[in-house]
């Protein structure tokens, strides 16, 4: 690689893995104080926080989008993209279709197959730190159960203004011993 192509990827590796798994941490304290009835279901089980790390990363699709561009004519039900039009691939669309993901828009931690889904990409684009935000999260629950027995959301979350990132400027919570 030449000194860009690094200092590129590093910067890529450096800030894609800050602000998304981030931005996952607070969604999961979001989503879980959304459906009680998941935060009980961890709470009794920790052997069911792999699959809660799995939902909330599907259910937070930290980046909704990627952009690409089509390397050569291809017709995709019925529409034609041409070589070199710009293609964006919505991950967040695909994490609530109802036709892959059963109740979808459901935060669900035990749901059939709950590692199946788009958030990471797919395929060569596949995100190459996806192994180290799933561990980063699965430390953080397992950590935060045994230290606490409720985080509680006492207020809005501030959003961040992005179409891109679907992330959290601030989520006031209340941590209960």
């Amino acid at each position: 690689m030449s000194q860009r192509e690094l200092l590129g990827t590093l910067i890529l590796l450096i800030v894609g893995g800050t602000d998304t798994t981030r931005n996952s941490m607070t969604g999961g304290v979001y989503f879980l104080n959304q459906w009680p009835g998941e935060y009980k279901k961890v709470r009794r089980d920790r052997a069911l926080i792999p699959n809660l790390v799995s939902e909330i990363i599907r259910y937070q699709t930290p980046l909704a989008y990627m952009r690409r561009r089509a390397l050569s004519d291809i017709e995709i039900r019925g529409k034609t993209i041409r070589r070199g039009d710009k293609v964006a691939l919505w991950y967040v669309s695909g994490n609530r279709d109802q036709s892959a993901i059963p109740e979808a828009d459901r935060f669900w931690i035990d749901r059939p197959d709950v590692r199946q889904h788009l958030s990471f990409g797919f395929g060569i684009h596949r995100c190459v730190g996806n192994r180290l935000a799933e561990l980063q999260l699965r430390v953080l629950w397992e950590e935060l159960l045994k230290r606490c027995s409720f985080v509680e959301v006492v207020g809005e979350p501030v959003r961040t203004p992005s179409s891109f990132v679907t992330g959290y400027l601030s989520l006031p919570v209340r941590i209960v011993q």
